[in-house]
């Protein structure tokens, strides 16, 4: 039996593209194949968050997420956040912190950063709630409190 594809459309970093998608292919294989390589591989079962972006500014693992189910969203990947030259707040939050060491989970970890600033805008949040959102994230190189700092300062909440 031959392999049967849809054509999606969806909006990437606010660019619209329409894509020929294999049914059972993930979403982090489409993006990676058209040039979307800040979404890291890392254990392709949900659990390390190195794939982490937004779907309509809610953090998925996009290893575990259907590439057909993409239609009609609105996705977000670490490079889109950017603006030109100048680096988003919770990136820069993470360069001022030094919240990178080997950087592969960096991307993950701040696309879930992102939403977690965006959602919390003018609430409190304290290091628990930071952690608690953070747990589908996993580094192996900083231990974590350069990264807890790093969202803290994005938030505006340094301490």
């Amino acid at each position: 039996m031959g392999k049967i594809f849809k054509e999606i459309k969806c909006t990437v970093n606010k660019e619209e593209i329409t894509c020929n998608v294999e049914y059972g292919a993930s979403l982090q294989d489409m993006l990676r194949e058209n040039g979307y390589t800040s979404i890291k591989h890392g254990c392709g079962v949900g659990e390390c968050g190195a794939c982490t972006i937004l779907v309509d500014n809610i953090p998925i693992d996009s290893c575990i997420y259907l590439a057909v189910w993409a239609d009609g969203k609105i996705i977000r990947t670490a490079e889109g956040e950017a603006k030109g030259l100048k680096l988003s707040s919770v990136q820069q939050a993470y360069v001022d912190k030094g919240a990178v060491q080997c950087g592969f989970c960096t991307p993950g970890f701040i696309m879930t950063s992102t939403a977690f600033v965006e959602k919390n805008k003018g609430r409190k949040i304290d290091r628990g709630l930071i952690r608690k959102e953070h747990a589908g994230n996993l580094c192996r190189c900083t231990g974590y409190e350069a990264i807890v700092c790093a969202i803290e300062q994005a938030a505006g909440k340094e301490q």
